[in-house]
């Protein structure tokens, strides 16, 4: 046998050359790669190194080296600490022994549990050394003010000290420090409102207090605090209704700890370059902040404020007027409007527009810009364990790859986390470092695949420079890149939600009325009698199509009738010799039908949102509509778990269910897929989830003649129905297809109708009817916005799946071509519509056969 065997680098450049093209390395890489990879060196640790940032609840990697990193000149191994299947992640945080503890460190979601110890020993310390502390402190500044002057103002930090209600009247800070213009109190252990607000009170001249995280808060309003002192303009950390030239200033950085500055005279407003005014919880902007006092403002920031005492327009017009005005932080969608070229057209001086340059803007038409998102830092509850707090955290780190040789595609994908090196690398849209998931195959067969991720510089780094790489490298705005953004970072909520709402309102206004023309199938047996030839690739057809009329034909040319499982093109047709006189179980365009997204696109055009089709994003074209619609969901407090479909995969292959907002998004990364509601409430089966499946006869779509067997077949799960989160990895709990996962418990359908009518007090037939009802809207969709599925040759029949909510109404999941019908051949049983008599499985196909092309309605009944 051939040794394919990795030995030299021509080898490794001959096996390797499709994967290396595809990963990007570049060329001149490729040798050095070579060599990493077969002496297995990992150097990464030589010139990086991994800090801590975001208070310690993320990492960032830098360049540690004594020398810069120039463009393409190195390449590094980075491993991979977890690689996983989504359904054995859970599994395998709870059995593997210390992976639940490395990836909690790697994610940063065990702090807790690290500083629980430190905690105890710094809060010993600070309760023996506190009030002493306190009063270094004051002494300091006491003196400062002494050597300065009767008249000058005094600012105190004393945050984070341990000062409660009697060390701070102690403290006599009126006395002490009667010019006092700026005391942060906050993270202290003040409670009683009445005490600190007399002391404080006393303090007459304030114009700034914090007291944030003190229990006091819980008690104390902003009015009590705000009555009691009559100059005071920032209040933890927001603009009071009396802020004015003293706000201002602090926040353009002329007043502070070093320049506390008690007259209003010695604050030159026009000297100002920089102003930060974000999050000030403002909602009408001083008086003062006018283009004649800032008259050299270059900068300014109001991210974060409602200003909803202002107009648009009256703001627009106002910045307008600050002819120094280059640069600009405002939220979009927000106070200035929806549209960034918008607010650029109204302010032509502005360069930059939240860091972003107003060329790139307008050239890209960028309605919405930010380049200064705040990351999504994982959140989680102390009872939680460290296996469920990782599942949480895990989207903001997960990397992805498919298996694939020539002979098979993986059908399922791979996850991984990369190790503490590799998933330190934030995003940077300006990425300094280029990375890709790599197979080395050192036996030269993807049976001895090993993975790793590759890391390259594609400019040159400077020690001490962050390395970042792009989230979303090569995917632009035409594949929603802003929106994708959302994984990671807190993108504008506002933006998104008017985007649900246009097109809710878009949905609301659509609604047909399908034509109602009578349909006139007949028989197709021919004149003289002869049976009609059938060709077909389906075993139960070849085994049990036994009627006298039809008779099976290996000759696909000579056959009157072809009944494929596999899907007949053009192509296919002409090398087969088939002619549009034969008749074929494929109508054309019925991808508007059976594919997952042009179901509910049609559907959408049909009827808008009706009640039986559960909200559905196709995440490849509305993903910014399915964040809002998951951000009013979230903030009105409703359920928000969502089931994540393939377009096109049949048995729930890479379907997931999840309420996490980043999975539904980063889920996009393993092919196209739609987001539908998941029926968190489902009608249940003795406490299990089930759905339905209905095999649907087509005759004709314009006009449309459709059947219905009288026979429906019920799919149960497994395990008893639960919405815990653990749960939502369990296959057996939350899908009921079990013929080609897990164990299959077959119902009888009259049985299963017996029980369910006695346990739910209920009348089946009425359930029936309502579905009934439901799947002939779905087809009258397709007749009506798709009539170019007609063809007088096509019959077929389609299994339509559909589940039930817990008010008994029918919600339809999916329709799907040529169905398995494995059971309705292999079981006996008794129709409940029509005839009600006993069905025999081995007369399934002699129904439907007879019923498309003998007008024989046994067993069937129109719709």
């Amino acid at each position: 046998p051939c040794d394919d065997r990795i030995r030299t680098f021509e080898d490794f450049a001959r096996v390797h050359q499709f994967l290396l093209i595809a990963a990007g390395v570049p060329p001149s890489l490729h040798r050095r790669l070579y060599r990493k990879l077969a002496d297995e060196v990992f150097d990464g640790g030589e010139r990086f190194s991994v800090e801590p940032c975001e208070e310690g609840r993320q990492r960032r990697l830098v360049l540690a080296s004594d020398t810069a990193l120039r463009g393409e000149s190195d390449v590094f191994l980075v491993d991979h600490a977890w690689s996983f299947r989504l359904s054995d992640a859970l599994k395998q945080l709870r059995e593997v022994p210390g992976l639940a503890e490395r990836m909690a460190a790697l994610m940063c979601v065990d702090l807790d549990r690290r500083t629980e110890v430190e905690e105890s020993d710094e809060q010993g310390s600070e309760n023996g050394g506190g009030l002493e502390h306190v009063l270094q402190v004051v002494e300091k500044e006491r003196i400062r003010v002494q050597e300065s002057g009767s008249d000058v103002a005094a600012w105190l930090e004393l945050e984070e000290l341990g000062i409660d209600d009697d060390m701070l009247v102690a403290l006599d800070l009126s006395a002490n420090f009667p010019n006092l213009v700026a005391l942060n109190l906050w993270g202290n252990k003040l409670q009683d409102p009445e005490k600190v607000m007399r002391e404080i009170g006393k303090c007459g001249r304030l114009k700034a207090l914090w007291l944030n995280e003190n229990p006091i808060l819980n008690q104390c309003t902003e009015k009590d605090v705000l009555d009691g002192l009559p100059e005071l303009e920032i209040y933890n950390s927001h603009f009071t209704r009396k802020a004015r030239e003293w706000a201002l200033g602090f926040c353009g950085d002329m007043v502070g700890a070093e320049n506390p500055c008690l007259s209003v005279g010695n604050i030159s407003l026009d000297n100002i370059v920089t102003l930060d005014l974000s999050d000030r919880c403002i909602h009408k902007l001083p008086e003062v902040f006018s283009p004649s006092k800032l008259s050299s403002l270059s900068k300014l920031n109001i991210r974060g404020n409602p200003l909803d005492e202002m107009s648009g327009d009256d703001l627009l017009k106002l910045f307008s007027g600050l002819t120094q005005l280059e640069e600009l932080e405002a939220d979009i969608p927000g106070p200035l409007g929806d549209s960034a070229i918008s607010i650029l057209e109204s302010l032509p001086s502005i360069n930059l527009l939240n860091g972003v340059n107003a060329s790139t803007i307008v050239e890209n038409a960028k309605h919405v810009v930010d380049s200064a998102l705040k990351p999504r830092i994982p959140e989680w509850s102390p009872e939680e364990s460290l296996a469920e707090r990782v599942i949480g955290a895990m989207w903001l780190y997960l990397m992805t790859y498919r298996l694939a040789d020539e002979e098979k595609f993986d059908e399922t994908p791979i996850w991984y986390v990369m190790d503490e090196l590799g998933s330190a690398m934030r995003h940077s849209d300006d990425a300094n470092f280029r990375i890709s998931p790599f197979l080395f195959m050192p036996e030269g067969k993807l049976a001895s695949a090993i993975s790793y991720t590759i890391l390259w510089p594609i400019c040159d780094v400077h020690t001490g420079e962050e390395c970042t790489r792009d989230f979303l490298f090569g995917i632009g705005e035409d594949k929603q890149r802003s929106a994708r953004l959302t994984a990671w970072f807190h993108t504008p909520e506002k933006y998104f939600i008017q985007e649900f709402r246009k097109y809710q309102e878009q949905l609301q206004s659509t609604s047909i009325c399908p034509a109602e023309e009578a349909p006139s199938t007949k028989s197709v047996r021919p004149s003289d009698g002869r049976p009609l030839r059938v060709f077909t690739d389906i075993p139960q057809v070849e085994e049990f199509l036994t009627r006298p009329e039809f008779v099976l034909t290996t000759d696909p040319k000579d056959a009157d009738i072809i009944w494929a499982g596999m899907q007949i093109d053009s192509e296919l047709k002409s090398s087969l010799g088939l002619t549009d006189q034969q008749y074929m179980n494929q109508f054309p365009f019925e991808a508007c039908l059976v594919m997952k997204h042009h179901l509910a696109d049609t559907i959408h055009r049909a009827w808008g949102s009706p009640e039986w089709l559960q909200p559905t994003y196709n995440l490849e074209t509305h993903l910014s509509q399915l964040i809002g619609d998951y951000s009013v969901r979230k903030r009105d407090g409703k359920d928000n778990l969502w089931i994540m479909k393939p377009w096109n995969m049949a048995r729930t292959i890479d379907t997931t269910v999840s309420g996490d907002l980043s999975a539904i998004i980063r889920l996009m990364e393993t092919g196209p897929k739609i987001c539908q509601k998941y029926i968190e409430c489902p009608a249940l089966f003795q406490g299990r989830k089930f759905d339905l499946r209905y095999i649907v006869l087509v005759r004709s779509i314009c006009p449309l003649d459709i059947l219905l067997c009288d026979v429906f077949w019920v799919r149960l799960a497994n395990n008893q129905y639960t919405l815990e989160k653990t749960s939502l990895f369990e296959y057996e709990t939350h899908f009921t297809v079990m013929n080609y996962n897990g164990r299959m418990n077959h119902m009888n359908t009259p049985e299963f109708v017996k029980a369910f009518e006695k346990e739910h007090q209920v009348k089946w037939l009425e359930i029936h009817e309502s579905i009934r009802i439901m799947i002939r809207r779905v087809f009258e969709s397709a007749s009506a916005v798709h009539p170019e599925m007609q063809n007088s040759f096509c019959r077929a029949i389609y299994g339509v799946d559909v589940m039930l909510d817990d008010k008994f109404k029918p919600k339809i999941l999916e329709v799907t071509y040529c169905p398995d019908c494995t059971r309705a051949c292999q079981y006996d049983t008794q129709a409940l519509v029509g005839s009600q008599g006993p069905i025999k499985g081995s007369d399934f196909f002699n129904t439907v056969f007879g019923c498309l092309f003998l007008d024989d309605l046994t067993n069937v009944s129109p719709l």
